[in-house]
């Protein structure tokens, strides 16, 4: 900036010509600069710092959505095996409940047959009976568990406190999802 000055105070020179010319004021320019360094500062300081703070909490908030919605996943993956188990478990002790039916209708058909034919298929029929509630009563506990993550994870994904109607709604369509 000296040297500029120097230039300036030369005769003749195309800087003092400059100067002349368009009416350079140094007092006024120097003001000028220092004004515009004070709000960039200030700005700086107070404008873009806070809103560089915030889009980090936004990105930081998106993340832990993102983790949220993966643990979802990965819990609804989990219950959907475990149904699958439960559903397996219990048609095994339904087939075994009826294999041993069958046995003891075998056995008994030696010694009574008209009486063991009718005890057998009460029995098949009870069997069946009992390993539909106790399926129906497992795909009831089910619906309500899927309900439930469906309902928690949806409350902390979109990060508002749902209504009745909310819980209601999400608890009818992860019902349908577990149906179909």
């Amino acid at each position: 900036m000296n040297s500029l000055v120097n230039l300036a105070a030369a005769q003749g020179s195309p800087v003092q010509q400059i100067v002349e010319t368009f009416g350079l004021n140094w007092w006024l320019f120097l003001s000028q600069c220092i004004s515009f360094s004070l709000v960039a500062f200030l700005l700086h300081k107070f404008a873009y710092q806070p809103i560089l703070a915030v889009l980090e909490e936004r990105r930081a908030k998106i993340a832990q959505s993102i983790e949220n919605a993966a643990k979802t996943q990965q819990q609804l993956e989990e219950a959907k095996k475990t149904s699958d188990e439960i559903l397996a478990k219990a048609s095994s002790e339904a087939q075994r409940m009826v294999d041993e039916a069958r046995s003891a209708a075998k056995n008994f058909r030696d010694r009574q047959e008209q009486q063991a034919i009718a005890d057998a298929e009460q029995i098949v029929l009870k069997a069946r009976e009992a390993s539909r509630l106790e399926r129906d009563q497992l795909l009831s506990e089910l619906r309500r568990e899927v309900a439930r993550l469906v309902v928690s994870t949806t409350a902390k994904v979109s990060g508002k406190v749902l209504t009745a109607d909310d819980h209601k709604r999400l608890s009818e369509e992860a019902s349908r999802e577990i149906a179909a």
